[in-house]
């Protein structure tokens, strides 16, 4: 009996970096640019949102609001290469340079991003869907990146 080759052959996935890379004391810019990467390589699995259409409140689409670049500009300048440094000071020429007060509130907004907001019901549905309704320590949106991805949450909020 001979089989016929696959279609389509498995293709390797890769997850992105955490959420916690800063990137001149940004964080998730790292994650994002991670994602573009792995996307044009096709080796960022496919349930990964990627982009700024479906949902303004997603993290990409909230990134690139705030550094003032367009995403798909973005992605353009990320796959002509370079590190994610120049890629961010390119945003900063582009758009605009936040400074330190807004970087910290930016990675305190991010990093508490579903922790008693909002976004709580969204999380604990995700979480639901993941298999990991139960686990106490995702209390936010990087949480359950980093559980998802098989990395630790960081234990930053506590009952």
């Amino acid at each position: 009996m001979t089989t016929e080759p696959e279609a389509f052959p498995c293709m390797q996935t890769q997850t992105p970096c955490s959420d916690h890379i800063e990137t001149k004391g940004l964080i998730y810019f790292a994650r994002m640019l991670d994602k573009i990467r792995l996307k044009a390589r096709g080796e960022l699995p496919p349930d990964y949102f990627v982009g700024v259409d479906d949902d303004p409140t997603m993290f990409d689409a909230r990134c690139t609001r705030f550094l003032g670049v367009d995403y798909h500009e973005l992605v353009e300048r990320t796959l002509k290469g370079g590190s994610d440094e120049e890629i961010l000071e390119w945003c900063f020429d582009r758009g605009r340079r936040p400074n330190e007060e807004e970087i910290a509130i930016w990675n305190a907004f991010l990093s508490k991003r579903g922790w008693r907001d909002e976004a709580s019901t969204d999380l604990q549905a995700a979480k639901e869907r993941s298999g990991l309704g139960d686990r106490e320590d995702i209390q936010t949106w990087i949480d359950l990146h980093d559980a998802e991805e098989r990395r630790t949450p960081v234990a930053i909020f506590v009952h």
